[in-house]
Protein backbone atom coordinates (compact mmCIF):
# COMPACT_ATOMS: atom_id res chain seq x y z
CA UNK A 1 0.00 0.00 0.00
CA UNK A 2 1.18 3.74 -0.50
CA UNK A 3 2.61 5.19 2.69
CA UNK A 4 0.49 7.74 4.74
CA UNK A 5 1.48 11.46 3.71
CA UNK A 6 -0.25 14.30 5.37
CA UNK A 7 -1.45 17.21 2.93
CA UNK A 8 0.26 20.73 3.42
CA UNK A 9 -2.68 23.20 3.66
CA UNK A 10 -1.55 27.12 3.07
CA UNK A 11 -2.70 30.39 4.79
CA UNK A 12 -5.98 30.35 6.56
CA UNK A 13 -7.68 27.03 4.81
CA UNK A 14 -10.38 25.39 6.77
CA UNK A 15 -12.53 22.22 6.62
CA UNK A 16 -13.57 22.68 2.91
CA UNK A 17 -9.74 23.31 1.38
CA UNK A 18 -8.50 20.48 3.45
CA UNK A 19 -11.31 18.26 1.62
CA UNK A 20 -10.75 19.73 -1.35
CA UNK A 21 -7.19 19.11 -1.11
CA UNK A 22 -7.34 15.81 -0.33
CA UNK A 23 -10.08 14.79 -2.52
CA UNK A 24 -7.89 16.72 -5.84
CA UNK A 25 -4.75 14.72 -5.07
CA UNK A 26 -6.97 10.96 -4.78
CA UNK A 27 -8.14 11.94 -7.95
CA UNK A 28 -5.13 12.60 -9.77
CA UNK A 29 -3.27 9.44 -7.97
CA UNK A 30 -6.20 6.49 -7.75
CA UNK A 31 -7.30 6.66 -11.29
CA UNK A 32 -5.72 3.91 -13.34
CA UNK A 33 -4.05 4.87 -16.49
CA UNK A 34 -7.13 3.72 -18.78
CA UNK A 35 -9.53 7.10 -18.86
CA UNK A 36 -12.89 5.98 -18.46
CA UNK A 37 -16.19 6.60 -17.08
CA UNK A 38 -15.60 4.45 -13.96
CA UNK A 39 -12.01 5.77 -13.28
CA UNK A 40 -13.35 9.79 -13.05
CA UNK A 41 -16.34 8.28 -10.80
CA UNK A 42 -15.95 10.84 -7.43
CA UNK A 43 -15.91 9.10 -4.47
CA UNK A 44 -18.23 8.93 -1.71
CA UNK A 45 -17.07 11.83 1.22
CA UNK A 46 -18.23 9.82 4.25
CA UNK A 47 -17.91 12.52 6.83
CA UNK A 48 -17.52 12.18 11.27
CA UNK A 49 -18.29 14.52 13.56
CA UNK A 50 -16.45 14.61 17.22
CA UNK A 51 -16.91 14.95 20.69
CA UNK A 52 -19.31 18.13 21.32
CA UNK A 53 -21.00 17.81 18.16
CA UNK A 54 -23.12 16.04 15.81
CA UNK A 55 -23.52 16.03 12.10
CA UNK A 56 -25.01 19.36 11.62
CA UNK A 57 -21.55 20.35 12.19
CA UNK A 58 -20.53 19.69 9.13
CA UNK A 59 -23.63 21.58 7.07
CA UNK A 60 -21.67 23.81 5.24
CA UNK A 61 -19.03 21.51 4.15
CA UNK A 62 -21.79 19.34 2.66
CA UNK A 63 -23.47 22.35 0.69
CA UNK A 64 -19.72 23.04 -0.89
CA UNK A 65 -19.36 19.28 -1.58
CA UNK A 66 -22.24 18.69 -3.61
CA UNK A 67 -21.96 21.90 -4.86
CA UNK A 68 -18.79 20.35 -6.59
CA UNK A 69 -20.27 17.18 -7.56
CA UNK A 70 -19.39 14.59 -4.17
CA UNK A 71 -22.19 12.28 -3.18
CA UNK A 72 -21.85 12.77 1.07
CA UNK A 73 -23.04 10.97 4.04
CA UNK A 74 -22.74 12.63 7.36
CA UNK A 75 -22.85 9.67 10.00
CA UNK A 76 -23.96 10.25 13.25
CA UNK A 77 -21.39 9.26 15.64
CA UNK A 78 -22.75 7.45 19.10
CA UNK A 79 -19.78 8.72 21.36
CA UNK A 80 -20.09 6.01 23.47
CA UNK A 81 -16.98 4.03 23.46
CA UNK A 82 -14.04 3.88 20.87
CA UNK A 83 -14.76 0.06 19.95
CA UNK A 84 -18.74 0.54 19.56
CA UNK A 85 -18.40 3.65 17.63
CA UNK A 86 -16.14 2.03 14.99
CA UNK A 87 -18.32 -1.19 14.38
CA UNK A 88 -21.14 1.71 13.78
CA UNK A 89 -19.29 3.51 11.69
CA UNK A 90 -18.29 0.18 9.95
CA UNK A 91 -21.79 -0.87 9.71
CA UNK A 92 -22.51 2.24 7.74
CA UNK A 93 -19.71 2.07 5.25
CA UNK A 94 -20.93 -1.33 4.29
CA UNK A 95 -23.90 0.82 2.68
CA UNK A 96 -22.16 3.01 0.78
CA UNK A 97 -21.31 1.97 -2.78
CA UNK A 98 -17.92 2.82 -4.76
CA UNK A 99 -14.93 4.31 -3.17
CA UNK A 100 -14.83 6.30 -0.07
CA UNK A 101 -12.80 9.47 1.51
CA UNK A 102 -13.69 9.16 5.36
CA UNK A 103 -13.14 12.33 7.23
CA UNK A 104 -13.38 12.72 10.81
CA UNK A 105 -12.95 16.00 12.93
CA UNK A 106 -11.65 15.73 16.78
CA UNK A 107 -12.17 12.12 18.26
CA UNK A 108 -13.69 11.47 14.89
CA UNK A 109 -10.36 10.84 13.60
CA UNK A 110 -9.53 7.99 16.30
CA UNK A 111 -13.02 6.57 14.80
CA UNK A 112 -12.03 6.39 11.41
CA UNK A 113 -8.89 4.86 11.92
CA UNK A 114 -10.46 2.14 13.55
CA UNK A 115 -13.28 1.75 11.00
CA UNK A 116 -11.18 2.21 8.09
CA UNK A 117 -8.83 -1.10 9.05
CA UNK A 118 -9.33 -3.63 6.14
CA UNK A 119 -11.75 -2.06 4.45
CA UNK A 120 -10.64 -1.91 0.33
CA UNK A 121 -13.46 0.54 -0.41
CA UNK A 122 -11.55 3.65 1.60
CA UNK A 123 -9.19 5.30 -0.19
CA UNK A 124 -8.15 8.07 1.81
CA UNK A 125 -8.49 9.16 4.90
CA UNK A 126 -8.56 12.80 5.91
CA UNK A 127 -8.04 14.23 9.58
CA UNK A 128 -9.62 17.56 10.26
CA UNK A 129 -8.17 18.85 14.05
CA UNK A 130 -8.19 15.29 14.79
CA UNK A 131 -6.78 12.52 16.82
CA UNK A 132 -4.34 10.07 14.86
CA UNK A 133 -3.95 7.46 17.50
CA UNK A 134 -1.44 4.79 17.25
CA UNK A 135 -1.99 1.19 18.49
CA UNK A 136 -2.24 1.64 22.48
CA UNK A 137 -2.75 5.26 22.04
CA UNK A 138 -6.11 6.64 23.41
CA UNK A 139 -7.70 10.49 22.80
CA UNK A 140 -7.46 11.47 26.17
CA UNK A 141 -3.89 10.34 26.63
CA UNK A 142 -2.94 12.41 23.78
CA UNK A 143 -4.59 15.34 24.72
CA UNK A 144 -2.62 15.71 28.07
CA UNK A 145 1.20 14.50 26.54
CA UNK A 146 1.89 18.10 25.62
CA UNK A 147 0.55 21.33 27.07
CA UNK A 148 -1.58 23.57 26.17
CA UNK A 149 -5.14 22.21 26.28
CA UNK A 150 -7.66 24.22 28.48
CA UNK A 151 -10.72 21.58 28.16
CA UNK A 152 -10.09 19.75 31.21
CA UNK A 153 -11.30 22.83 33.50
CA UNK A 154 -13.80 23.96 30.91
CA UNK A 155 -15.89 20.90 30.65
CA UNK A 156 -18.92 19.70 33.16
CA UNK A 157 -19.48 15.79 34.19
CA UNK A 158 -22.42 14.16 33.61
CA UNK A 159 -23.67 10.86 34.60
CA UNK A 160 -26.14 8.18 32.91
CA UNK A 161 -27.39 5.22 33.29
CA UNK A 162 -25.63 1.85 31.47
CA UNK A 163 -27.70 -1.01 30.18
CA UNK A 164 -26.15 -3.11 33.03
CA UNK A 165 -27.39 -0.82 35.34
CA UNK A 166 -24.16 1.06 36.68
CA UNK A 167 -23.28 4.49 36.39
CA UNK A 168 -21.59 5.89 33.54
CA UNK A 169 -19.73 9.69 33.40
CA UNK A 170 -20.23 11.96 30.55
CA UNK A 171 -18.88 15.15 29.32
CA UNK A 172 -19.71 18.39 27.67
CA UNK A 173 -18.02 21.81 27.35
CA UNK A 174 -19.34 24.46 29.81
CA UNK A 175 -22.09 26.77 27.64
CA UNK A 176 -20.08 29.73 28.64
CA UNK A 177 -16.68 28.63 27.77
CA UNK A 178 -17.88 26.53 24.51
CA UNK A 179 -16.97 29.49 21.94
CA UNK A 180 -13.91 30.00 23.73
CA UNK A 181 -12.52 26.73 23.68
CA UNK A 182 -14.14 24.86 20.80
CA UNK A 183 -15.39 27.44 17.98
CA UNK A 184 -13.75 30.80 18.54
CA UNK A 185 -14.07 31.31 14.66
CA UNK A 186 -17.45 30.80 14.53
CA UNK A 187 -19.96 33.67 14.98
CA UNK A 188 -21.63 34.02 18.73
CA UNK A 189 -24.83 33.67 17.84
CA UNK A 190 -24.13 30.57 15.81
CA UNK A 191 -21.79 29.42 18.70
CA UNK A 192 -24.42 29.85 21.07
CA UNK A 193 -26.71 27.27 19.51
CA UNK A 194 -23.73 24.59 19.11
CA UNK A 195 -23.28 25.18 23.03
CA UNK A 196 -26.77 24.20 23.92
CA UNK A 197 -26.91 21.62 21.14
CA UNK A 198 -24.25 20.02 22.09
CA UNK A 199 -23.27 15.95 22.11
CA UNK A 200 -21.85 14.45 25.35
CA UNK A 201 -18.63 12.15 24.93
CA UNK A 202 -18.31 9.36 27.44
CA UNK A 203 -15.03 9.27 29.22
CA UNK A 204 -14.63 5.70 28.54
CA UNK A 205 -14.50 6.59 25.07
CA UNK A 206 -11.92 8.97 25.31
CA UNK A 207 -9.72 6.73 27.83
CA UNK A 208 -10.24 3.77 25.48
CA UNK A 209 -7.42 2.31 23.78
CA UNK A 210 -6.77 2.31 20.11
CA UNK A 211 -6.14 -1.57 18.81
CA UNK A 212 -5.72 -0.47 14.89
CA UNK A 213 -4.21 2.28 13.13
CA UNK A 214 -5.64 2.52 9.71
CA UNK A 215 -3.91 5.87 8.53
CA UNK A 216 -0.28 3.38 8.47
CA UNK A 217 -1.81 1.67 4.92
CA UNK A 218 -4.23 4.06 3.70
CA UNK A 219 -3.53 7.42 2.08
CA UNK A 220 -3.88 10.31 4.75
CA UNK A 221 -4.50 13.70 5.05
CA UNK A 222 -4.64 16.13 8.04
CA UNK A 223 -5.31 19.84 8.95
CA UNK A 224 -3.59 21.04 12.24
CA UNK A 225 -5.20 23.70 14.10
CA UNK A 226 -2.69 25.60 15.52
CA UNK A 227 -4.57 27.70 18.20
CA UNK A 228 -6.48 24.20 18.71
CA UNK A 229 -7.68 24.59 22.66
CA UNK A 230 -8.22 20.47 23.00
CA UNK A 231 -5.62 18.73 20.78
CA UNK A 232 -2.21 20.47 22.09
CA UNK A 233 0.91 19.99 19.31
CA UNK A 234 4.20 19.85 20.52
CA UNK A 235 5.74 23.14 20.49
CA UNK A 236 9.48 22.24 19.64
CA UNK A 237 11.11 23.39 16.88
CA UNK A 238 10.98 21.37 13.57
CA UNK A 239 8.12 19.40 14.47
CA UNK A 240 6.73 17.10 13.24
CA UNK A 241 9.75 14.93 13.31
CA UNK A 242 8.05 11.42 13.17
CA UNK A 243 7.60 9.56 9.60
CA UNK A 244 4.19 9.58 10.51
CA UNK A 245 3.36 12.80 9.33
CA UNK A 246 5.94 14.14 7.33
CA UNK A 247 4.59 16.48 5.61
CA UNK A 248 1.96 18.32 7.48
CA UNK A 249 1.73 22.20 8.02
CA UNK A 250 -0.26 23.69 10.80
CA UNK A 251 -3.01 26.06 10.08
CA UNK A 252 -3.72 28.87 12.12
CA UNK A 253 -6.99 27.77 13.37
CA UNK A 254 -9.54 26.52 16.33
CA UNK A 255 -11.46 23.35 16.29
CA UNK A 256 -14.57 24.65 14.78
CA UNK A 257 -14.50 27.23 12.21
CA UNK A 258 -17.32 28.40 9.82
CA UNK A 259 -16.49 26.62 6.55
CA UNK A 260 -18.37 29.68 4.69
CA UNK A 261 -16.51 32.29 5.95
CA UNK A 262 -12.86 31.06 4.36
CA UNK A 263 -11.67 29.99 1.24
CA UNK A 264 -9.05 27.63 -0.54
CA UNK A 265 -5.72 28.34 -1.01
CA UNK A 266 -4.57 24.86 -2.59
CA UNK A 267 -1.57 25.08 -4.68
CA UNK A 268 -4.38 25.39 -7.50
CA UNK A 269 -5.48 28.04 -6.50
CA UNK A 270 -2.43 30.11 -6.32
CA UNK A 271 -2.35 32.76 -8.77
CA UNK A 272 0.56 32.25 -11.20
CA UNK A 273 2.84 34.65 -12.71
CA UNK A 274 3.04 35.61 -16.72
CA UNK A 275 6.03 33.87 -19.11
CA UNK A 276 9.28 35.55 -17.84
CA UNK A 277 10.13 37.95 -20.59
CA UNK A 278 14.12 37.94 -20.59
CA UNK A 279 14.51 41.86 -22.73
CA UNK A 280 12.19 43.14 -19.90
CA UNK A 281 14.67 45.51 -17.70
CA UNK A 282 13.20 44.17 -14.79
CA UNK A 283 13.58 40.94 -16.01
CA UNK A 284 16.06 38.25 -14.34
CA UNK A 285 15.45 35.62 -16.83
CA UNK A 286 14.64 33.41 -14.02
CA UNK A 287 10.96 32.02 -12.48
CA UNK A 288 9.50 33.57 -10.11
CA UNK A 289 7.64 32.69 -7.13
CA UNK A 290 3.85 33.97 -7.71
CA UNK A 291 3.53 34.48 -4.24
CA UNK A 292 6.39 36.35 -3.24
CA UNK A 293 7.08 38.59 -5.83
CA UNK A 294 4.62 40.56 -7.77
CA UNK A 295 3.44 39.13 -10.99
CA UNK A 296 3.30 42.63 -12.42
CA UNK A 297 6.76 44.07 -11.82
CA UNK A 298 6.07 46.43 -14.24
CA UNK A 299 3.51 48.01 -12.56
CA UNK A 300 3.44 49.99 -8.85
CA UNK A 301 3.31 47.85 -5.63
CA UNK A 302 0.63 47.79 -3.27
CA UNK A 303 0.45 45.56 0.11
CA UNK A 304 -0.90 42.54 -0.73
CA UNK A 305 -4.36 41.86 0.63
CA UNK A 306 -4.73 38.00 -0.65
CA UNK A 307 -3.55 35.52 2.03
CA UNK A 308 -0.67 34.00 -0.31
CA UNK A 309 1.59 37.20 -0.55
CA UNK A 310 1.56 37.93 -4.42
CA UNK A 311 1.26 41.93 -5.01
CA UNK A 312 -1.68 43.02 -6.78
CA UNK A 313 -1.26 45.52 -9.66
CA UNK A 314 -2.35 48.73 -9.42
CA UNK A 315 -3.22 51.37 -11.83
CA UNK A 316 -0.88 54.45 -12.29
CA UNK A 317 -2.61 57.59 -11.76
CA UNK A 318 -1.41 61.23 -13.54
CA UNK A 319 -1.01 63.70 -11.50
CA UNK A 320 -3.17 66.98 -12.33
CA UNK A 321 -0.34 69.64 -13.11
CA UNK A 322 -0.82 72.90 -12.30
CA UNK A 323 -2.26 75.76 -14.28
CA UNK A 324 0.71 78.03 -16.00
CA UNK A 325 1.06 81.34 -13.80
CA UNK A 326 -0.61 83.93 -15.88
CA UNK A 327 1.42 87.18 -16.68
CA UNK A 328 0.96 90.40 -14.90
Amino acid sequence: MTASVVQPIRGRAALTAGLVTALGALLLTSAPAEAGVAARAKPTIVLVHGAFADASSWNDVITKLKRDGYPVLATANPLRSLSGDAAYLKSVLRNVKGPVVLVGHSYGGAVISAAAVGNSSVKALVYIAAFLPDNGESALALSGKYPGSTLGPNTQQWTYRLPSGADGVELTIKQDKFRKQFAADVPARKAAVMAASQRPISVSALEEKATAAAWKTIPSWALIATGDRNIPRPRSAGWPAAPRHPRRRPTPRTQCRSPSRTRSLSSSSRPRAPPVDPSHPRSSGKERDPCSVSPYSNLPRRPCRGECGAALPVRSRSRRQPPPARSR
